[in-house]
């Protein structure tokens, strides 16, 4: 599981930076600076959830493997709903198809990443429980 959440943590974090790449320079012309700043929200937001794979990829005590499991799943469909919508917003003006349409996505994104970090928190104060 740990080697799993470090391969996923490393390609969401991969793919952030190409967007950003891509972002900064192939869509400076193409957005606006509003549709632009849209666009790094989903990437923040993608790479702060990089890492936090990244972290829990690392750690050996403190998250069971289950609770892993499940923040994996969390995260992967949390920054696919919620960055990915986002870029599709940020970009709507350059496509055929209306992101505007599928925007209620973001917010059950966002709600996937909060889940993820409610997990966290419960796992680690039922953890802290067990050795009182």
């Amino acid at each position: 599981m740990d080697k799993k959440l470090v391969i996923v943590a490393c390609i969401l974090g991969a793919t952030c930076v190409v967007l950003g790449a891509f972002g900064a320079h192939a869509l400076k012309e193409q957005i606006t600076v509003e549709a632009q700043q849209t666009f790094e929200t989903g990437l923040r937001y993608q790479m702060y959830h990089a890492l936090l794979l990244l972290f829990l990829g690392n750690n050996k005590t403190l998250f069971s493997i289950k609770t892993k499991r499940i923040v994996l799943y969390l995260v992967v469909f949390g920054v696919l709903f919620f960055s990915g919508s986002i870029y599709g917003l940020a970009t709507n003006t350059l496509t055929a198809f209306n992101f505007k349409s599928i925007a209620f996505i973001t917010p059950v994104g966002g709600f996937l990443l909060i889940l993820s970090w409610i997990l966290l928190i419960a796992n680690l104060l039922k953890k802290e429980l067990k050795k009182d």
